[in-house]
């Protein structure tokens, strides 16, 4: 039988986390930079430690933990992240961080080194739900990211990122652009319905398709609801309610097209007064990068239109743009032969989410594994992978590991 991790110790190593920000109905609410965030880095860090990791973090507080190989040169290395949404489950990230811990811990009970050196990362702020970018550390990582620009970033509660990294303490002296790596391995709860729908335990992801995030803006004027003609108006939140529809009809016209108004807020929120200030967000996915473009003309050619035709000001800005990723053949064929020697049935799949590997395919070669979630439910404290699945992920991301780094 294949070498396989300690279930029991990676169930219980995600359950310790959950308890680090907990939030009623058995979610978690770890918000990027924040004093849960700080503390869900420091339990992943002292179990690095334990592991005699070498432990190295970056001036925005990613964490990276190394294990020599018998050979020096470049690192094969899993992770992913430790931040949540404010009402998160205790698997998204948290899942790819602890396996990859679990997963060198059972090579070092079993005795066994690799020839390469293999490495666990835990990237900050891949949720983007307080500062925006998304997957901001494996952004900076891999170099993209200015720290000046990353520090002045202001966040929904008005503080700076800069701000938060000081008073936490999270910033460390290492510098990982350079990091040699010979491929990165993550894994993920699929957070959809398929491989439950399908009976398939392991999720061979191939591809992630493309993110775009935009904001609008919409100042018109607020007057007496009652007095005040239809053809007279300015109305913000009419503005604003027909982008959002328009988000809905044409993404339902474009093949592949995902898209969601995820925040809408108007002012002065009053029943008896037309709004005079609206603000929404649109995040377009597709896995055609040409398709997600077009849904993003479109929906601003359609914005300005209807700005103009009610004479209101529009203000846009886009606030992320992810490309879609294919991802390395041969890591994602390793991934297949891992979960045909543990015995697991798995299926191709692109992913819909955004995901710190799809940083990493830039850098090198790169692929994901994804387990059931449990109703196709995430970013909900109702998310749930069930404790076999976890196990399975975790064994099929050790035989892939071996493989990569052999």
């Amino acid at each position: 039988m294949p070498l396989r991790v300690n279930a029991d110790r990676l169930n219980q190593s995600l359950a310790d986390l959950a308890r680090i920000g907990a939030i009623d109905g058995g979610g978690v609410c770890r918000l990027a930079f924040t004093d849960e965030d700080k503390a869900g880095r420091d339990f992943v860090e002292a179990r690095m430690r334990a592991l005699g990791l070498e432990v190295r973090i970056d001036a925005i507080g990613n964490l990276v933990g190394i294990r020599p190989g018998r050979e020096e040169g470049p690192i094969v290395m899993t992770g992913s992240h430790l931040d949540t949404v404010g009402r998160g489950g205790r698997y998204d990230g948290a899942l790819g961080v602890l396996a990859g811990l679990e997963v060198l811990a059972t090579l070092q009970e079993a005795g066994i080194t690799t020839r390469r050196p293999l490495a666990v990362a835990a990237f900050v702020n891949e949720e983007g739900n307080r500062f925006t970018p998304d997957v901001m550390g494996s952004l900076f990582f891999r170099g993209d990211l200015d720290l000046d620009a990353v520090r002045a970033t202001v966040g929904i509660d008005g503080t700076t990122l800069g701000d938060n990294l000081d008073r936490t303490g999270m910033a460390g002296p290492d510098d990982f652009r350079d990091l040699p790596l010979r491929a990165f391995v993550e894994l993920h709860i699929e957070q959809g319905p398929v491989l439950e729908e399908d009976g398939v335990t392991i999720g061979v992801v191939d591809g992630v398709q493309g993110i775009l995030w935009h904001e609008f803006r919409v100042q018109g004027a607020s007057n007496h609801a009652g007095v005040t003609p239809m053809d007279r108006r300015q109305d913000a939140g009419f503005v604003a309610a027909a982008i959002a529809a328009q988000v809905r009809h044409l993404a339902r016209s474009i093949r592949g097209q995902r898209a969601t108004v995820g925040t809408l807020e108007v002012e002065p929120g009053y029943i008896n007064i037309i709004p005079d200030r609206a603000r929404l967000t649109a995040d377009l996915r597709n896995p055609d990068a040409v398709r997600l473009r077009e849904m993003a003309v479109r929906l601003l050619g359609f914005a300005q239109e209807v700005a103009a035709a009610e004479g209101v000001v529009l203000e846009h800005r886009e606030l992320a743009h992810i490309p879609p990723v294919r991802f390395d053949e041969e890591v994602v064929a390793a991934i297949e032969q891992a979960a045909e020697a543990c015995g697991y049935t798995h299926r191709r799949m692109t992913s819909g989410a955004g995901h710190d590997a799809q940083i990493l395919a830039v850098r090198c070669p790169t692929a994901m594994l994804f387990v059931p979630s449990v109703g196709g439910v995430s970013h909900d404290v109702t998310e749930y992978t069930r404790p076999e699945d976890v196990a399975a992920g975790a064994n099929v991301l050790l035989h892939t590991i071996r493989t990569l780094a052999a």
